[in-house]
């Protein structure tokens, strides 16, 4: 849904983008622990209801100790325009980044500028500015921190557990209560994977919808993402509701494929992953 609460609830909960939020971050268990460097991959997002393609992500990460420390995420639409970007630091704390999201052609800027606590917030619009700040309560993320968070309880996820949290959402100047549980298994590009259901642990459920997240349950890497955007539609300013996809490759109808790196060799193999 994308009522004024879904809106700014969407625009720290996706992202999750992935996306979400970061997107398919490195994993974290002790099976799969990253090496140190950068990693660059896309996202492709889609209208839940259509499945018209809708945009691009472009992610950058970077790994330090084997933990993900940093990066950007930046969004192009379907026609190769850039729509928007984010900034991401998890120096302080490995769940709450610092971060700044901005949409030039909406006017709009999000951020988190300092996470050690309290936490503090700026939104911005057009020349609207507000800023907040929140005490910390564990467990609580933020925005792609979101995903870490998600990886550090994979175990008790998997077993069957539900796991409450915080997340402090920039564009509402708040934190929600949310509860993530896992709810089947399934198949994504023809191995096995698992999906998990995040709902907000009030009454404010009842009136947003839930996430839904496919991760692969070996190397706990998203690979599906399905709910509220943190991309807004120019037209109405709303949140899209869309299908983000992380394809091993790049599917048929991305015709303007934003640079992923200055190696194109990627984008030659047509590799959705460097």
């Amino acid at each position: 849904m994308t009522s004024g609460a879904g809106r700014w609830l969407a625009l720290g909960a996706a992202a999750l983008t992935l996306v979400l939020g970061g997107g398919p971050a490195w994993a974290q268990d002790a099976a799969a622990t990253p090496a140190d460097g950068e990693r660059r991959f896309y996202g492709y997002a889609y209208d839940l209801k259509t499945d018209r393609y809708l945009y691009t992500e472009v992610h950058r990460q970077t790994v330090a100790d084997g933990r993900w420390v940093g990066g950007t995420i930046e969004y192009f639409a379907a026609d190769g325009r850039r729509i928007g970007g984010k900034t991401l630091d998890f120096s302080d704390d490995p769940f709450i980044p610092t971060y700044r999201f901005e949409m030039p052609g909406l006017d709009y800027v999000e951020a988190i500028t300092d996470s050690r606590g309290p936490i503090t917030m700026r939104r911005q619009k057009g020349d609207r500015v507000a800023t907040e700040q929140l005490p910390k309560r564990e467990p609580m993320c933020a925005d792609s921190g979101f995903h870490s968070l998600l990886v550090d309880r994979f175990d008790a996820l998997m077993a069957g557990q539900t796991v409450a949290f915080r997340m402090a959402v920039a564009g509402s100047l708040d934190a929600f209560r949310f509860k993530v549980r896992r709810i089947d298994d399934t198949r994504f590009e023809g191995r096995s994977a698992v999906r998990f259901r995040v709902d907000l642990d009030s009454l404010l459920g009842l009136l947003v919808d839930p996430l839904v997240l496919t991760y692969d349950p070996q190397t706990r890497r998203l690979l599906e993402y399905r709910g509220l955007s943190n991309v807004l539609d120019p037209a109405t300013g709303d949140a899209y509701v869309v299908r983000i996809a992380y394809y091993a490759q790049t599917p048929p109808e991305v015709a303007a494929l934003p640079p992923l790196n200055p190696d194109l060799s990627c984008e030659r193999a047509q590799s959705s992953v460097c």
